[in-house]
């Protein structure tokens, strides 16, 4: 039985926009039809799409539902240090232009379709290929789950609040949806999906900066509210010296981390070419753009009055107190299918690694194509299905702490994966040791601070430098990685074959269809 207090208006709208993307996500597996029983087809898309699709794909991929909810939420917490993201999405640009277009040509030359995939390749090492893939596995997990976090937000925000059953029905229902039409069009399902998410979370950006800000009086009486009320919250509209080194750490390696994650790297290799991924690397930034718009809108919650102990109710609160009751349904959708594209888009991207680097590899060698696509399908069923038991059972606060320790985790794979891609220097034995380095330093930090914070009070001297752990981690793990090459170098350890060849990184020319 649904609750009384539901918001009809809204919620017919909801369900509306959710029913046009459910059926354009089954109509996906008939656009540019291929062979779904290949895995390269259903994970990859047949590594098909030009410019515009991919970015579509990537900015529905790198921009989630939970960023809808969650960033506004720390700024309207905290304040200033929430406008990491910002910097850290006008740097991670440059960073896919140099870097990205190097693993797609590899990767399409020796049909690799995980990073772990390339790791086994470049290294000869199954059991460093392991430890990418687990990583990529366990740190995207939690990731779905907190998108589950971002359409149970949207819902309450609608009134559909209740207890048990009530509460979870709605939600389980739309991971259904989603499980089916991922399962029967793979990749081609976000990728169309993507479009009507994206070109409503623009509607609802643009929307909500001409019209709130209009209703409380400007940009002005807003900063000045947010700077009487922050104080109290131990939080400023301004970031002091003393948070300096924690803003700029979590930047950058927050930066890096998100080009590690297996849903980036799926969403790159299915780009047409390497020219492709270097366009969007380009015009991706106006994602940037919007982002600084989506993270005033914890100031504008400060000055609407907003008072609430629930942050992830922030922003549906203050469209609900601000918006007209149709166009808050328009919201409320366009951050539910900001919660459905990246999850299929994990999903997916879990499922590959654990089809062939865990599956082919120790399981059943010998699998052919069909048992390959067949097991990836099955088990990104199962990944989606534990999301959301993992909502509905656990505290959400577990999935934060994951959350936390995913972003510290992923970035251990820099050295093997990123390193991997400019020099064959580094000896695999090496950059196993220096992997379990790095994820033990990090979850220890991680650890010391009960999982509630990602950056660690570094102490050096008798000086203080807050520090995300992820950064100090990772320089643990590469000082561990250069430390034993060198010592397995000299003992002649054997560093296994390079199955790849330096004409395999070069970026092939530009070429004219960008569709």
């Amino acid at each position: 039985m649904l609750p009384i207090n539901i918001q009809w208006t809204e919620f017919s709208v909801f369900l509306f926009l959710f029913a046009l993307v459910t059926v354009v996500g089954f109509l996906a597996s008939r656009w540019r039809r291929g062979n779904l029983d290949l895995l390269d087809e259903w994970g990859l898309a047949g590594r098909r799409f030009g410019t515009f699709v991919t970015w579509f794909l990537l900015g529905g991929d790198l921009y989630t539902a939970y960023t809808f909810i969650a960033l506004p939420a720390l700024v309207y917490g905290a304040g200033a240090i929430g406008f990491f993201a910002v910097p850290y999405t006008v740097v991670v640009y440059p960073i896919m232009f140099v870097v990205m277009p190097r693993l797609w040509r590899v990767s399409k030359q020796h049909g690799y379709v995980t990073p772990a995939d390339f790791v086994r390749g470049r290294y000869d090492s199954s059991l460093l290929a392991l430890a990418v893939a687990i990583t990529g596995i366990v740190a995207v997990m939690p990731y779905i789950a907190l998108q589950l976090v971002g359409i149970q937000a949207v819902l309450a925000g609608m009134g559909l609040t209740g207890t048990g059953l009530t509460k979870d029905l709605p939600l389980i229902i739309a991971f259904a949806i989603l499980a089916a039409y991922t399962y029967t069009s793979g990749l081609r399902a976000p990728a169309l999906t993507a479009v009507v998410k994206d070109t409503l979370i623009y509607i609802t950006v643009i929307a909500a900066i001409l019209i709130i800000p209009a209703k409380l009086g400007g940009f002005g009486h807003i900063f000045n509210v947010a700077s009487q009320v922050l104080p109290t919250r131990k939080g400023s509209v301004m970031l002091g010296p003393k948070a300096y080194s924690a803003f700029s750490t979590l930047a950058l390696g927050s930066a890096f981390a998100l080009l590690l994650y297996p849903h980036t790297i799926t969403g790159i290799l299915s780009a047409r070419n390497g020219r492709t991924i270097q366009r969007n690397a380009a015009l991706l930034p106006t994602y940037s753009l919007a982002l600084v718009l989506i993270s005033l809108l914890g100031y504008m919650a400060i000055a609407a009055g907003i008072n609430t102990k629930d942050a992830t109710m922030v922003v549906p609160l203050l469209f609900n107190m601000m918006f007209p009751k149709w166009f808050t349904g328009v919201a409320f959708a366009a951050i539910a299918i900001g919660a459905l594209v990246p999850a299929s888009i994990m999903a997916i991207s879990a499922a590959n690694l654990f089809t062939r680097n865990i599956y082919k590899e120790y399981m059943n060698t010998q699998a052919t194509a069909k048992q390959e696509s067949n097991v990836a399908k099955f088990v990104s069923l199962v990944v989606k299905l534990g999301a959301v038991l993992f909502v509905i059972g656990i505290p959400i606060q577990y999935a934060l702490y994951l959350q936390t320790l995913g972003g510290i985790w992923i970035l251990q794979t820099m050295p093997a994966v990123m390193g991997g891609l400019y020099t064959r220097w580094f000896h695999r034995g090496a950059l196993l040791i220096g992997w379990l380095g790095g994820m033990a330093t990090g979850t220890f930090m991680a650890a010391a601070l009960q999982f509630k914070s990602s950056v660690y009070p570094l102490v050096i001297g008798h000086t203080v430098f807050p520090i995300y752990a992820a950064v100090a981690a990772v320089i643990v793990n590469f000082a561990l990685a250069v430390v034993f090459t060198v010592i397995f170098n000299g003992m002649k350890v054997p560093a296994g074959n390079d199955h790849t060849q330096a004409s395999d990184y070069l970026v092939e020319p530009e070429v004219a269809a960008t569709q």
